[in-house]
């Protein structure tokens, strides 16, 4: 296990976590067409364009509460709206984009002087994945381990290093994560439906981004979580070897990140300051995009995983748990429901045993397998008729309650 669970200065900081966000948004017209409009947010520090001009990524600080996080996002979605409503245009609610008449409809985001590399590498990225599929929009969550519990499992166990031991318990973790990610992508798939113009019929998957129709790399990438000399090693030979322009090109569902320039340079220099875990929709019936419940489960299952036995994560353990992430995103997978109840069982036990203040967390998820009603079996019944219709509608409505500054 990463942390003994059973000792009491563990016990005394083993809730503590940072958390942050990035939420990907596009904006559209009041037809629902993609907005055609220049970014209008400059020098903003949470809000930026993501991959083009129409698509807007918020950027949240990092809270030690996913309810604070959860309240900034709203805050400044009302920010944002209160600018969008000006020029006449909406954030569209889905991850899923909306009607696409051509490729046309989607610029390039403009960068100018040092920054318009990152122009050139949006034009690669629309040359080798086409711009449609770079539309398809998303949540980031960022976790780290608070500072104190690092410090205090450091003290506690045998090692003399400690900047090796942080690095190496968030391999671990993060080799532990993706075997579970699967889970998470059931639990908070929420995009079954989409415009017949992005290429995909609706109701085959509950997350189409996350399906093997989605946003990854052409190539499964096998990574090496011995050490991380050998995990920036592994990434950077598909760098090498023209697999990936650069580690930002590494779409992977759990990423180990710096503080500071996402380089594997400033990864070496600097080592691992947070986890980021890429596979959560952008979910139409809240709106920010997220429930405050669903990151708490992350947490949750975080802590869960931390107090697993040791266990390899081996090639042919890695090649599983990609294919396991697509199948978790197939409408309807019995399957994956029954091996998403056994382990949520397993959870709700830990959780009682250990943390019984947060047993309503897993109540929260195993409502959602027994009652039939998750996230996408709730959309699909919502939005399967009129997408666009009713995806403008909610839109103007998401607008009009945020209210605006």
């Amino acid at each position: 296990m990463l942390f003994d669970f059973e000792n009491a200065t563990i016990k005394e900081y083993i809730k503590q976590a940072e958390f942050g966000i990035e939420r990907e948004s596009l904006r559209v017209n009041t037809d629902g067409r993609l907005a055609q409009t220049p970014h209008p947010f400059e020098r903003h520090k949470n809000i930026d364009r993501d991959f083009c001009e129409n698509q807007i990524e918020i950027i949240g600080d990092v809270f030690t509460n996913p309810k604070q996080l959860n309240d900034q996002l709203f805050e400044l979605q009302r920010f944002i709206n209160t600018r969008l409503k000006e020029n006449g245009e909406l954030l569209w609610p889905f991850s899923n984009p909306p009607k696409i008449s051509g490729e046309d409809e989607i610029p390039v985001a403009e960068y100018t002087g040092s920054l318009q590399s990152k122009s050139l590498y949006r034009q690669y990225l629309a040359q080798k994945y086409g711009k449609i599929k770079m539309l398809f929009s998303g949540i980031h969550l960022n976790f780290s381990f608070s500072g104190q519990l690092i410090k205090t499992a450091f003290e506690q166990s045998k090692e003399n290093d400690f900047i090796k031991f942080k690095n190496d318990t968030y391999l671990r973790l993060a080799s532990r994560l993706m075997q579970y990610t699967w889970l998470v992508v059931y639990l908070t798939a929420a995009s079954p439906v989409s415009d017949c113009t992005v290429g995909t019929d609706s109701n085959v998957y509950s997350s189409i981004r996350c399906s093997d129709k989605g946003y990854w790399n052409h190539f499964v990438p096998i990574l090496d979580y011995s050490s991380l000399d050998n995990y920036i090693m592994s990434i950077q030979k598909y760098i090498d070897n023209g697999n990936l322009n650069s580690v930002s090109e590494f779409y992977y569902p759990v990423r180990l990140k710096p503080r500071g320039a996402n380089r594997l340079e400033t990864l070496a220099e600097n080592g691992i300051n947070h986890l980021e875990l890429r596979v959560i929709d952008v979910n139409p019936l809240s709106p920010t995009g997220i429930f405050v419940e669903d990151i708490q489960f992350i947490h949750l299952l975080i802590l869960y995983l931390a107090s697993l036995p040791e266990s390899d994560f081996t090639e042919i353990d890695q090649l599983k748990s990609v294919k396991r992430i697509k199948e978790a995103a197939v409408f309807g997978n019995d399957e994956i429901r029954q091996m998403a109840k056994l382990i949520l069982d397993d959870i709700q036990s830990f959780t009682i045993k250990n943390f019984p203040d947060y047993r309503d967390v897993t109540d929260y998820q195993l409502e959602k397998i027994k009652t039939g009603n998750s996230y996408a079996e709730i959309i699909s019944k919502r939005f399967s008729s009129a997408y666009m219709e009713k995806g403008l509608k909610l839109a103007k409505e998401y607008q009009r309650s945020v209210g605006y500054v």
